[in-house]
């Protein structure tokens, strides 16, 4: 019989959180393991590589519902079947990576723009309401809302 671990040990050998590792199998991204009479979890080779996997995915911001789709499709099915699925969720969020970029590079000029024009323009009325965070270019959007665009009061 082939050695069989704890949810510490594979926690241990992985780096995945025990309380995580329990999420997981809740879910389905990970199959629910054999129990010893004792209760406690025991797991093989192959669910440690599984949870290495998963935790790549994950540090490669995949979502955990598509990635089920996958385990599942890995927990007995043909793995050639999974490769093609597998590149379609790469390719997918890489494609919402680059947008993100795009977000964060335009939230960084739009900031560059306000930190320049308050180092320039001193604030000369007291009483004046700041408008320091305006920007020039109404048409970009920071989180959502047009630029200057206040936050909804609930």
């Amino acid at each position: 019989m082939a050695q069989t671990l704890t949810i510490g040990q594979v926690a241990r050998a992985t780096g995945v959180a025990a309380k995580t590792i329990r999420y997981y199998e809740q879910i389905g991204v990970l199959p629910v393991p054999r129990r010893a009479s004792s209760g406690y979890r025991q797991y093989d080779q192959a669910a440690i590589e599984r949870l290495r996997f998963v935790s790549r995915a994950r540090a490669l911001a995949l979502p955990l519902r598509r990635l089920r789709t996958l385990t599942i499709a890995l927990n007995g099915g043909p793995t050639v079947a999974v490769r093609p699925k597998l590149l379609a969720l790469v390719q997918e969020q890489l494609v919402a990576v680059q947008h993100q970029i795009a977000d964060l590079a335009a939230l960084r000029r739009q900031l560059q723009n306000v930190s320049t024009r308050m180092r320039m323009t001193p604030r000369r009325r007291p009483n004046a309401a700041c408008r320091c965070l305006e920007t020039s270019d109404r048409s970009q959007r920071i989180a959502g809302r047009p630029t200057g665009a206040r936050p909804s009061r609930r």
